[in-house]
């Protein structure tokens, strides 16, 4: 019988050096084809971050930001900076898994599947469309509610367009009906229409006259309820007489969300008075022609664009507190904003150094 000779200690450790040496360099080679991959494969995901902000005080291009004509305007010296969130994706822009990974891992970006931002071919361009048609309402209402603010009522003529789904308004109020009053009060503004619903309770009879191929006619029926808040459930198509005109001179910017940054701009610029006194102010959310502050998407990014551009201050719907809290950066101050008159209110106090006391998120 043949044995095998007993192994020595210095060949056992000689095999061992060399599967650890091969293991090793099978996960390099692995280990180099990931980052390969993630190098060069490209990704379905859209990712988003900070944009650049805008001074609605400033200029572009030597021309004003916001440019007002039609009534006298003042300077300032301080800051208004309506913020952005920039988003590409793999199909505009070359970007791989390991830059949709990294993103992902910073605070400062986010990601989600490209078809959640862009959708298909068809969906992108009707809301590439309607970014558009909210960019130059969001202009209308900030001029509206900023001269509404100020203490300047704007005209308007109040156009029925609809009525909403079980509004007892329904066969009473017609499609193209014009509202001239609420219980026998004349409303000439869209914020005195808005005030004279909102002063009655849900369920409460209510008069509306509305005038109807030349005559006045008036129907009564039943308020609804909006969370507590009464509305007649009808959908109204304002046109405003403006009695100044407002030309935004940015072309690279959509959506709603500028609508606040734009009212206090146009308030600055409309008053002798120097609100932010050299204050540094970002901020964002959208406004309604009654002065009432909305919440926007992406704001996290625009809290980081707004300290990036150097603010010390960040006016933010407070709707949006709970996407705030925990995401500000390290020097810059939040507060939170309900109304025009809010925003307005904290600019000056800002400006004046007082402080103590803004909420923020």
């Amino acid at each position: 019988m043949t044995t095998a000779e007993p192994t020595s200690p210095a060949s056992t450790e000689r095999a061992t050096t060399t599967r650890r040496g091969t293991v090793m360099s099978v996960a390099g080679l692995a280990t180099s084809v990931l980052i390969a991959a993630l190098t060069v494969v490209p990704s379905p995901y859209a990712v988003g971050g900070a944009g650049p902000t805008f001074d609605t005080l400033g200029e572009a291009d030597g021309v004003p930001l916001v440019e007002i004509s039609g009534a006298p305007t003042f300077d300032s010296t301080g800051e208004l900076r309506l913020t952005t969130v920039s988003v590409s994706r793999a199909g505009s822009q070359p970007f791989t898994l390991g830059r949709v990974l990294a993103a992902w891992a910073s605070p400062r970006q986010y990601v989600v599947p490209q078809e959640e931002v862009f959708g298909t071919p068809g969906e992108e361009e009707a809301a590439e469309e309607q970014a558009q048609v909210d960019w130059i309402t969001s202009q209308e209402s900030a001029t509206v509610s900023a001269l509404e603010a100020l203490g300047h009522p704007v005209p308007a003529t109040m156009l029925v367009a609809g009525t909403a789904d079980g509004s007892r308004a329904e066969g009473l109020l017609l499609e193209g009906d014009v509202i001239v009053a609420i219980d026998g009060g004349a409303v000439d503004t869209f914020d005195e229409l808005a005030e004279a619903v909102g002063a009655r309770s849900p369920g409460d009879e209510i008069a509306v006259t509305v005038e109807r191929e030349g005559a006045e006619v008036t129907e009564t029926f039943a308020t609804l309820d909006d969370d507590g808040d009464a509305v007649i459930g009808v959908y109204v198509d304002p046109t405003f007489d403006l009695p100044i005109d407002v030309t935004v001179q940015i072309d690279s910017v959509g959506g709603p969300s500028a609508g606040l940054m734009f009212s206090l701009g146009i308030m600055d610029r409309l008053t002798e008075v120097d609100e932010l006194a050299g204050a540094r102010v970002a901020g964002t959310g959208t406004i309604d022609t009654t002065g009432d502050v909305g919440p926007i998407g992406g704001i996290r990014m625009k809290l980081y664009g707004a300290a990036d551009a150097g603010a010390a201050w960040f006016l933010a719907p407070i709707e949006n507190c709970a996407d705030v809290r925990g995401n500000i950066p390290d020097g810059l101050n939040v507060v939170a904003v309900d109304t025009l008159d809010d925003a307005y209110e904290a600019i000056t106090r800002i400006g004046a150094g007082d402080t103590a006391g803004l909420p923020g998120c």
